[in-house]
């Protein structure tokens, strides 16, 4: 038996004709969204190189605003340092210009030596810069051109009060002194508690005990 269609030919002809005209529009469509996907793709590829070099360009920025802030902060740095050592410098000078001005009153209190030997030329004491302390300053000479060298030691007594009754206090042993034309000496001695000084004199002793000369401050 035979089985034979109805569609005429015409008919079948058209039904190929748009099987193929719908799958030809879909290859075309499927290429222009494929397309559309490409391009796509591209520019968010050059959106992204485009990030990146302004990234990069931010990082180069803030390097440079970085190296800059570096500068300032050491420069600042180097300007306290500076300024620190000027305090310095000038608390020096300060301190060297009371030392002088002390020198300078220690030495206008001097007259010329009269006499012969070994001479206390100047005796200064202050007890009141130091609280509990006191401080001395000795200046010796020997006259003559060339004296010979002189050997000995020196030593100083306290007088003053201590509980509104008479006090003293000698220094234990004396220091040492060895000097030829002139020699300067200084020192602390510390005071008891609610010592009131009056006196400080400074006695000069030679290698055998004999007392030569001595001088009394009063303050």
């Amino acid at each position: 038996m035979i089985v034979r269609s109805h569609l005429p030919w015409p008919l079948r002809w058209a039904f190929v004709a748009l099987v193929l005209g719908f799958s030809a529009a879909l290859a075309l469509w499927a290429f222009e969204f494929g397309k559309e996907i490409a391009g796509l793709d591209r520019r968010s590829r050059t959106e992204l190189a485009e990030l990146r070099a302004q990234v990069m360009n931010l990082r180069d920025q803030n390097g440079r605003f970085r190296a800059v802030a570096d500068t300032a902060d050491s420069l600042v740095k180097t300007e306290r340092a500076a300024q620190e050592r000027l305090a310095q410098q000038v608390r020096q000078l300060e301190a060297d210009k009371l030392a002088l001005q002390a020198d300078l009153g220690f030495f206008e209190d001097l007259l010329p030596m009269a006499g012969e030997g070994l001479q206390i030329r100047g005796l200064q004491a202050d007890a009141r810069s130091s609280p509990g302390q006191l401080h001395y300053q000795l200046l010796l000479m020997q006259a003559g051109r060339n004296p010979s060298e002189f050997t000995g030691r020196y030593d100083l007594l306290l007088g003053g009060l201590l509980d509104s009754r008479p006090w003293s206090l000698l220094m234990p042993g004396g220091k040492p002194l060895q000097m030829r034309q002139y020699a300067r000496l200084e020192g602390n001695v510390d005071l008891p508690p609610g010592v009131v000084l009056k006196t400080v004199q400074a006695r000069v002793y030679d290698n055998k005990g004999v007392l030569l000369t001595n001088q009394t401050a009063k303050l």
